[in-house]
């Protein structure tokens, strides 16, 4: 591809973006989790979401496929507009995948049988096939020897591998990650984040919440930074990390760098 092509698909992506998010707003009773929370992500982009806990962070990417409905504001993904009781909601899941904290494995069902029963059930693919394909992405992820295993026979980063490439299995077109290292002990967080990062290499669209600033730094085009149920700041990595724009974005890097 030459630089023009190059420049104009680039120009695509963009006056095309797979999220488009304006001035969604949630709240759990009188608790406002999110206000006024506008946010566009293009084809291809690594968009990372830190901030405070309880910042809203997870509640915004949980409301992309409506596993949290919003009240107020627009969602579109991929071009199809995601809001509450739509009918559609199985078609968005199928093209959204998501990792979560907890792992979320069947524990009685063997890895394979994890990431087979979606591409059998949702993608209509035969036994054989969603086998072949769960092998694929379970070596992807390193992990191929543990295919028959149950869940509680491995450890937590070998269970949160399981669980990305579950979520692969389902040919999404982005790629969600909610804290996926928050629940794992210090000698397991590496290795995820490394899956994580060779992952980015595939183009696929990546929104990932963490805490991981190191992470953040290697892989995202942008960085947004959240506190109190809003976007505070919007910023590439080189920005953010050595000059955010607002004092709260100041006090939350202090913080976390200094642990």
């Amino acid at each position: 591809m030459n630089t023009v092509e190059s420049n104009n698909a680039l120009a695509s992506r963009q006056a095309n973006p797979i999220v488009e998010i304006k001035g969604l707003c949630k709240w759990f009773d009188k608790f406002c989790a999110l206000f006024d929370i506008n946010l566009t992500v293009t084809h291809g982009e690594k968009v990372v979401i830190c901030g405070p806990s309880g910042s809203g962070k997870s509640t915004l990417i949980r409301c992309l496929n409506q596993l949290e409905q919003h009240e107020l504001g627009t969602i579109m993904v991929n071009g199809v507009e995601v809001k509450p009781g739509m009918r559609r909601i199985e078609e968005i899941r199928r093209d959204v995948g998501m990792v979560f904290q907890s792992f979320n494995l069947f524990p009685h069902l063997k890895v394979i049988d994890n990431l087979t029963i979606g591409p059998i059930r949702n993608r209509g693919l035969s036994k054989s096939d969603a086998q072949d394909l769960a092998m694929q992405y379970l070596k992807r992820v390193r992990i191929a020897e543990q295919a028959f295993k149950y869940p509680s026979q491995l450890s937590g980063g070998q269970q949160q591998r399981v669980a990305i490439a579950r979520a692969l299995c389902m040919k999404p077109k982005i790629m969600l990650f909610d804290e996926p290292t928050s629940a794992l002990d210090p000698e397991m967080i590496s290795g995820v984040l490394d899956v994580m990062v060779e992952l980015t290499g595939d183009g696929m669209t990546m929104i990932c919440v963490t805490h991981e600033m190191g992470f953040a730094r290697q892989v995202a085009d942008r960085v947004v930074f959240m506190d109190d149920a809003e976007i505070v700041e919007i910023s590439t990595p080189v920005e953010f990390f050595e000059s955010p724009k607002t004092n709260r974005a100041k006090k939350f890097l202090s913080q976390l760098l200094s642990h």
